[in-house]
């Protein structure tokens, strides 16, 4: 169950809160402040499946508390843990979610729908560049377990 609220965190926190993460850190805390108020604040239960895999992207999650697991049927791709962002790719685009993220234990989230974050990105265009940066370090990491998982292949021939 997901029960969605937006007046838990102070404003500060949100402010707080989104300056911790990776993808925002060298934004300023002026800017931050403009898109702290379109966190939405959700508390969900143990188990609960916050999108599937093929569903349409439309918003990214912030972990404030809790785990989520991220999974493509039985297979665990990631668990993500407090401070950590998934679904960052849908602020971007509205395409299909590549995995299914599941809630392994009861967790307070922060999400951010995709309309009004852009409507920010047009006043406030270097937001843009936290996403850019962790993105490109994202496929960075991807390319370089690729490559160590054809290496090891080729090895084991």
């Amino acid at each position: 169950m997901i029960s969605i609220t937006s007046d838990k965190l102070l404003l500060i926190e949100k402010v707080l809160l989104l300056k911790s993460l990776d993808i925002f850190k060298d934004t300023p805390e002026t800017i931050l402040a403009e898109l702290a108020p379109l966190m939405q604040e959700a508390e969900v239960e143990q188990s609960t499946i916050l999108f599937k895999e093929g569903d349409i992207g439309d918003c990214m999650y912030i972990i404030y508390r809790g785990e989520v697991r991220i999974h493509k049927a039985n297979n665990t791709l990631a668990i993500l843990k407090e401070k950590e962002v998934f679904g960052e790719l849908s602020l971007l685009d509205a395409e299909t979610r590549s995995a299914t993220a599941t809630a392994q234990t009861d967790c307070f989230l922060s999400r951010i729908d995709q309309e009004p974050f852009y409507e920010l990105l047009d006043e406030r265009p270097e937001i843009a560049k936290g996403f850019i940066k962790i993105l490109c370090n994202r496929l960075r990491a991807q390319n370089e377990k690729s490559i160590l998982s054809n290496t090891e292949f080729l090895f084991n021939k």
